[in-house]
């Protein structure tokens, strides 16, 4: 186990003629793992995203096969945006089923839980998979999984509402309150603004397709952190673009790792394992997992 607490950032100084603003401080295009490009982990960028932890961005053509096989979380909640194809997942709340494009997927780890997901058929297969870290109140919750239709995702203008509140709109998924994720599509020349919540000075956003130009930065295929600061994000498309976009208030505990839980302290970390442990050995004795 580690425990990985923020390094220090770079910083710029602003002119008063050029007011507040949010630029690129650091940008990275992640490292491909076979169908999986891990954009960001708790060792690298994610100390200083959090509680935005994890990143991973998957596009390949599904060929039907095994994607992700059962496997353990504790003191996160994971949450899976799928843009392309559709997703069969199981996990240890009972719940199952066959997630289509659009939908949205929230499992809240908390105190213990193992899950799968594949995809369920052929062709284009796209999407994230982001871990969030949980408050201490939460990490040892209950868990809980939620799958949300598309139809139950709010839209305002470009803008989908994957988790927090955003233009009026509150998103159905019960997650901790002082974070946003969005899911945005433009057209070409489109501009679009976020003024996040005065106290979200996390911020960052990844473009899958097409290209972004924000405070004269220009954003593609790549993932963009943002400086800490609670002014409006401003950014204009060159071409159809996609990205994803999250703010939050900074997560202020530590992150203390496990091989896929993220805790708040060392006795946190353990507490969760332990109950990782016993779920999986009633697993092993249904033949679920080796």
């Amino acid at each position: 186990m580690s425990i990985l607490t923020p390094s220090p950032r770079p910083t710029r100084s602003l002119t008063a003629a050029q007011g507040p603003r949010r630029y690129v401080v650091q940008r990275t295009s992640g490292h491909r793992h076979g169908p999986v490009t891990r954009i960001f982990s708790p060792g690298d960028v994610g100390r200083q995203v959090k509680p935005f932890v994890f990143l991973d961005y998957f596009d390949f053509q599904a060929t039907g096969g095994a994607m992700f096989p059962m496997h353990p979380h504790s003191g996160i909640a994971t949450t899976t945006v799928l843009l392309s194809g559709s997703l069969r997942y199981e996990d240890t709340t009972g719940a199952s089923g066959v997630l289509e494009a659009g939908s949205v997927e929230w499992m809240r780890a908390g105190q213990g839980v193992w899950h799968d997901a594949s995809p369920a058929g052929i062709g284009r297969f796209r999407g994230y998979q982001l871990w969030v870290a949980l408050p201490a109140a939460l990490e040892h919750a209950p868990a809980q999984s939620q799958y949300l239709p598309p139809e139950a995702v709010p839209q305002s203008g470009p803008a989908r509402l994957i988790l927090g509140r955003h233009a009026g709109a509150q998103s159905q998924v019960v997650a901790p309150e002082n974070l946003l994720l969005l899911h945005v599509r433009l057209r070409d020349g489109e501009r679009w603004q976020l003024a996040p919540e005065p106290d979200h000075h996390v911020g960052w956003l990844h473009v899958s397709e097409g290209a972004l130009h924000l405070a004269g930065a220009r954003i593609a295929n790549e993932l963009a952190v943002l400086n800490e600061s609670s002014a409006g994000i401003e950014v204009v498309a060159e071409g159809a673009t996609e990205f994803i976009l999250g703010t939050a208030v900074l997560h202020p505990h530590p992150l203390v790792l496990g091989h896929y839980s993220v805790h708040t302290s060392r006795a946190a970390l353990q507490r969760g394992e332990q109950e990782i442990a016993r779920l999986g050995e009633q697993l092993r004795a249904r033949g679920r997992v080796r």
